[in-house]
């Protein structure tokens, strides 16, 4: 735990990268800062913030039906296995699927090479009223290419510039951006790259490409470090959270997400029509 989180008074203050020199060596993955006590009580905390969630979700989608231009993107991002699907299954999953858009980023396709690497990312954007979720992002091409070298150092600061243009442009816009890393150990990994194989049921979610990956381990965290520092801005600051216990991570970005909802002051929009005109047709005589 960072000192910073020790003396956080809400999720969002103590997982929210501070101002400054930036390294992932101060952020502990098995962490649980500010936890609601053990697992269970986490569990139970999630689903209570689950309900609220589910309510903000619907006054979300409700406005943007008025034209309110409003909307939230969850961005996950984090090394294979650590848990971007899980936060979409536990905890986007508590929300109305008619609210939420989740896309995958994977490699891009040759229609998507052939245009500016945020060409796909702006498709993907929800509409007024939707809950995106980018399960893999636009980090991915200052990521991969950077450990892989497939592209120099002035082409991968101009992608950077141009994503910190592009999030402002949409914090201006109304979307309210919650960025999370999510932070695994070597360790961890391992155990969970093996859990796969151990379970028939699992087998499908394996993919030994992933264990070339692993080798770059080094370079990937060094290239996430690199990536969050340069792009954790005032208006889209990165929230590094502790993931090797799944639980915490799961609670944690609810609370995020939460925090985000919350602070959008919703209501329901009123009524534009003649209440108690559209009141009296309901009476009898039919």
């Amino acid at each position: 735990m960072t000192k910073r989180a020790s003396t956080a008074r809400s999720v969002r203050e103590a997982l929210q990268v501070a101002e400054g020199p930036f390294t992932l060596l101060g952020y502990d993955p098995a962490g649980t800062p500010l936890a609601p006590g053990s697992k269970s009580k986490a569990a139970k905390d999630l689903a209570r913030t689950g309900k609220v969630l589910a309510e903000q979700q619907v006054m979300l989608y409700a406005n943007g039906t008025t034209g309110d231009q409003r909307r939230v993107l969850l961005v996950l991002q984090g090394t294979d296995t650590s848990g971007k699907d899980g936060v979409v299954s536990h905890v986007v999953g508590q929300v109305g699927p008619a609210g939420v858009r989740i896309t995958s980023f994977r490699r891009p396709t040759a229609e998507e090479r052939a245009h500016h690497f945020l060409w796909r990312v702006r498709r993907a954007l929800p509409a007024a009223g939707i809950i995106g979720v980018f399960n893999r992002s636009h980090y991915e091409d200052v990521l991969v290419t950077r450990v892989h070298e497939s592209i120099d150092d002035a082409a991968w600061a101009e992608r950077i510039a141009d994503i910190n243009a592009f999030e402002r442009e949409l914090t201006e816009s109304g979307t309210v951006l919650i960025k999370c890393f999510l932070h695994i150990s070597y360790a961890e990994q391992r155990k969970r790259l093996l859990a796969r194989l151990d379970d028939p049921a699992k087998y499908w979610k394996f993919n030994p490409a992933d264990l070339d990956e692993r080798a770059y381990w080094a370079d990937y965290q060094s290239a996430y470090a690199a990536a969050i520092a340069a792009t954790s801005t005032e208006w889209a600051p990165w929230h590094i959270v502790p993931s090797d216990a799944k639980w915490y991570r799961n609670w944690a970005i609810s609370q995020l997400l939460c925090d985000g909802l919350l602070g959008l002051k919703l209501s329901y929009p009123p009524a534009d029509f003649d209440i108690e005109a559209a009141r009296a047709r309901l009476q009898p005589p039919f």
